[in-house]
């Protein structure tokens, strides 16, 4: 007998979903039985919040989504967050739990909980398979949704005796499709507005990885030689020895870039989410927004486009770019670009060479760190204080090769994101960047990456302290609470899960000591102390910072 598990898992294997990552629990057992059955991989994780990173990490990394599997009640609500999380940095997810019998829905019972309404919120769409022929539909329908316009998570409730039912039927084939292209009247305006413009810029998010534009807008720029500045989630978008890469936005206060984007006429903002930079940060009075992306712009007071392109962005680029050419056009040469990146170069190097002992400064660790990787490698960010530093310090080669998380912005999800990026990029060198605070929230993980045999390397920065909340809490009140805790033996800790272990306490001693991390076949954990007293030195300097505007 095929049951609607049976059915729901060949719907899976349709859409050519590799693998499903969760945890076990007594009422998604026929999934779990169906699954052994299939071309499926399971991963158990051992916590359900670790296998939504990973699929983030793999969704961002590949456009395509991953299952994740959850049971009822607390398999549920602890899948929650990982979950809210890809939504917010757009990645595509199916999120799938157990729940109990539709026969005591109604009524208090055993772990039941309303899933599909606390879902709703952190989703693109959440429903409950009621009926075994609603499966083919309802799998096709949440592929769809995950992965179309800006990707997002899907959550997927199926009941027990839903799941053990007589099915009949069959997948529904998947149909992919192409995304309009921009009005050709809204090109030329696009057009004109540029060839007017004094000090364009470009503003480039996340959606231009998403969309795979990275290589017409490379054209675009180095045709017309026009400056690109982008978030903290679309490093790479231009690479980082062009003389067009402006590097990133993201902090709240304004730097050389953020003065230079702010002083623009023309913002070609393509690809970009709000949620990655405020646009009350960089939108002056006079700033004139061409938004360029696959959805409308999202409404808010701050930002205003003058003109949408609303379709697929590498076709609105390369619009742009043939048109300029047919008319023989030409862009203004921002007279403050060449200026902004050589101050911004400057000081990515300032501390290339230190030789501090007993802590190492951020700016150090990421020079070493970007040394050693080679341009195709993946750097994923935890969420800290050490996220400022990457987000502003460690650039790119190629696009998708650093996830920052800069949506929902959960700590915790940088090493679980270690088992998603190496199943996306196999021959990448992967490399995790976590405070400590962050790295301990999902330390258990470590066991799911030595079971996985995975070759990837932790770097954690120590300072044995919330240090980002420390930050924030010194610049606005001139101290901060107590924010510190203690931290494992940890050589000891990545040893006792089959981990090679590494503690470096000197600059000098770090370049050397990330290469045996990197080049020992298997998990690897370095710790280094980092001096956060750069935190309050980098704020004093761009609180002095003045912009011509």
């Amino acid at each position: 007998m095929t049951t609607t598990a049976d059915l729901l898992v060949q719907c899976l294997e349709a859409e050519n979903v590799p693998y499903m990552l969760g945890v076990p629990g007594e009422e998604n057992a026929d999934l779990l039985m169906s699954l052994e059955r299939s071309s499926i991989e399971v991963i158990n994780t051992r916590h359900e919040q670790g296998a939504a990173f990973a699929a983030s990490a793999y969704g961002r990394l590949t456009g395509e989504p991953l299952a994740v599997l959850a049971t009822l009640g607390p398999g549920a609500s602890n899948l929650l967050t990982g979950v809210a999380d890809a939504n917010m940095d757009h990645a595509p997810m199916l999120a799938i739990t157990g729940q109990g019998s539709t026969e005591r829905l109604h009524k208090e019972s055993h772990q039941i909980m309303d899933v599909v309404s606390m879902f709703e919120p952190v989703t693109k769409w959440a429903t409950s398979i009621r009926s075994p022929r609603a499966v083919p539909e309802t799998i096709r329908k949440a592929v769809r949704v995950c992965r179309g316009g800006k990707p997002g998570a899907v959550l997927i409730e199926l009941p027990e005796d839903t799941a053990g039912a007589k099915a009949t039927g069959s997948p529904l084939e998947p149909i992919r499709y192409r995304r309009p292209i921009p009005d050709a009247d809204l090109i030329a305006k696009a057009c004109d507005v540029l060839v007017k413009a004094r000090k364009p810029v470009v503003l480039a998010g996340n959606g231009v990885i998403r969309s795979h534009g990275s290589t017409q807008l490379r054209t675009f720029v180095d045709s017309f030689h026009v400056p690109v500045v982008s978030t903290f989630m679309a490093k790479g978008v231009v690479a980082r020895d062009s003389e067009q890469c402006l590097f990133t936005v993201g902090i709240q206060q304004r730097d050389q870039v953020g003065c230079l984007l702010a002083d623009a006429d023309v913002v070609l903002a393509i690809g970009y989410d709000l949620v990655e930079y405020p646009p009350s940060n960089w939108v002056g009075e006079k700033t004139t927004v061409v938004h360029i992306d696959v959805e409308p712009a999202e409404i808010d007071g701050d930002y205003r486009p003058t003109l949408e392109l609303i379709g697929d962005i590498g076709s609105a680029l390369d619009a742009i770019v043939q048109r300029l050419k047919e008319h023989n056009s030409t862009v203004a040469l921002h007279p403050d670009a060449s200026l902004a990146r050589s101050s911004m170069l400057d000081e990515f190097r300032e501390y290339a060479a230190d030789d501090t002992e007993g802590s190492i400064r951020p700016q150090k660790l990421l020079w070493d760190t970007r040394e050693a990787l080679a341009p195709n490698d993946v750097l994923l960010s935890g969420v800290g204080a050490h996220k400022m530093w990457i987000g502003r310090h460690y650039h790119c080669d190629e696009p998708n090769t650093c996830l920052i998380p800069n949506g929902f912005c959960s700590m915790g999800q940088a090493l679980p994101g270690l088992i998603g990026a190496k199943l996306a990029r196999p021959d990448a060198r992967c490399v995790a960047v976590c405070g400590d605070g962050d790295f301990l929230m999902n330390v258990q993980e470590m066991e799911t990456i030595a079971r996985l045999e995975q070759d990837v390397t932790a770097v954690v920065w120590e300072d044995r302290s919330y240090g980002l909340i420390a930050w924030k809490q010194e610049a606005e009140f001139g101290r901060h609470v107590d924010l510190s805790f203690g931290n494992p033996e940890w050589v000891g800790l990545a040893e006792s899960f089959g981990w090679r272990g590494e503690r470096v306490e000197n600059s000098r001693d770090f370049a050397p000591a990330l290469l045996r991390a990197l080049d020992h076949a298997g998990p690897a954990l370095l710790v280094a102390p980092v001096d956060y007293r750069e935190n309050m030195r980098l704020t004093e300097r761009l609180g002095a910072q003045v912009c011509r505007i």
